[in-house]
């Protein structure tokens, strides 16, 4: 049960970047929500981080004993990605909720156990697409559903940054690499965009002159949708930091960065163009964290559904699939035809909380999102 003032008992899974510099400040910003215990393998993280929050720390190995002890009501999983089904389904089959990081997982199989289990236990799985609670990309999807910018057709994104070589994600393979890590954010938006899902994928990935990662490093993504509409996205680990989108409709066009990021300075911006007549488009810096935290609560306290759900995840998850087999292969891959999603709900997980401060970090590399 949630504490008596009625906010949803959290288990912070993994105190890494992502959960120290982002979700843990930005849960005190909710009025449902609280952090009262701690996760991880790292002794250094156990003492100091639980101390500055006033948490109950556990090792990885007692984790069962958390799930059963009755102090919290949700785990927030935020390992890295091979791990997700490791904590997530015990979890489930505990009756505690579960805000789990994306990608859902590294396996489409490892995504149906999921939702298998949310669905055999009734506890709620959403996936962390913190995006979907963000008020400037709401916008540009419902504008572009609305028939701003005409017939949706063409989608090209860039989103690439520096990996150090001792990072965890630069030696732990395609699981880890960019396409798993950063290709879900492009992935993600176009198909809310085209309010569609791809049917055939093809990958051109290389490894740069000097580039220690043992996978591809930067990858250039294809994607064929349904009514001869395309859409291309390049990730990478070693180029400078960018992200931008541009979306090209048959009356008109979106061009958004920063598009895909969070935290301090960066404010969902964007360029729509119709007709020949620009408007530059800049929202408030949000706290995007506070934002998909609030929304889940609310979907615990309520008994409701949240959107993104294990299916949403799970279709990322096998279109990932598809560009390392298109990697591998050279071929293109085909996907099974899926009917689109329902948008209408998104409406309710809009959120706009003010940025968290955020406290100096202990021991950690760059985010495991």
């Amino acid at each position: 049960m949630p504490t008596a003032a009625g906010k949803i008992r959290y288990g912070v899974v993994a105190g890494g970047s992502i959960s120290q510099g982002a979700f843990m400040p930005g849960i005190g910003q909710t009025d449902n929500s609280v952090i009262t215990a701690l996760v991880t393998g790292d002794a250094q993280k156990a003492t100091r981080l639980a101390a500055q929050y006033g948490l109950k720390a556990y090792d990885y190995a007692d984790y069962p004993t958390l799930l059963s002890s009755g102090e919290v009501d949700a785990v927030y999983v935020a390992t890295p990605n091979f791990r997700h089904r490791e904590f997530v389904i015990p979890a489930l089959e505990a009756g505690i909720h579960v805000l789990l990081e994306k990608p859902m997982g590294t396996s489409e199989a490892d995504c149906q156990a999921m939702i298998e289990a949310a669905q055999r236990t009734g506890a709620k799985l959403m996936i962390a697409y913190r995006l979907h609670c963000e008020p400037g990309t709401l916008d540009m999807i419902e504008r572009v559903h609305a028939g701003n910018f005409g017939e949706p057709r063409l989608f090209t994104s860039t989103f690439t940054q520096r990996v150090k070589a001792s990072n965890h994600r630069a030696q732990s393979g395609f699981a880890a690499g960019p396409v798993a890590d950063m290709g879900p954010y492009p992935l993600n938006m176009v198909r809310q965009l085209f309010n569609a899902e791809p049917i055939e994928v093809t990958a051109v990935g290389v490894h740069s002159p000097g580039s220690t990662l043992d996978t591809w490093d930067t990858v250039t993504v294809s994607l064929r949708f349904a009514d001869e509409r395309l859409a291309q996205f390049t990730v990478s680990y070693t180029l400078p930091d960018t992200e931008r989108f541009q979306l090209l409709g048959t009356q008109g066009e979106i061009e958004a960065s920063p598009c895909f990021g969070y935290g301090e300075g960066v404010a969902i911006s964007y360029r729509a163009t119709i007709d020949g007549e620009t408007r530059i488009h800049v929202n408030p810096v949000v706290d995007q964290f506070a934002g998909e935290t609030a929304y889940f609560s609310d979907c615990i306290l309520r008994n409701e559904a949240p959107e993104p759900d294990g299916d949403e995840g799970w279709r990322d998850v096998r279109v990932i699939a598809a560009i390392q087999r298109a990697l591998e292969t050279g071929q293109p891959q085909r996907l099974a035809p899926l009917a689109a999603r329902p948008f209408a709900r998104r409406r309710e997980q809009r959120r706009a909380f003010a940025l968290a401060e955020v406290p100096p970090m202990i021991n950690t590399e760059a985010p495991t999102e």
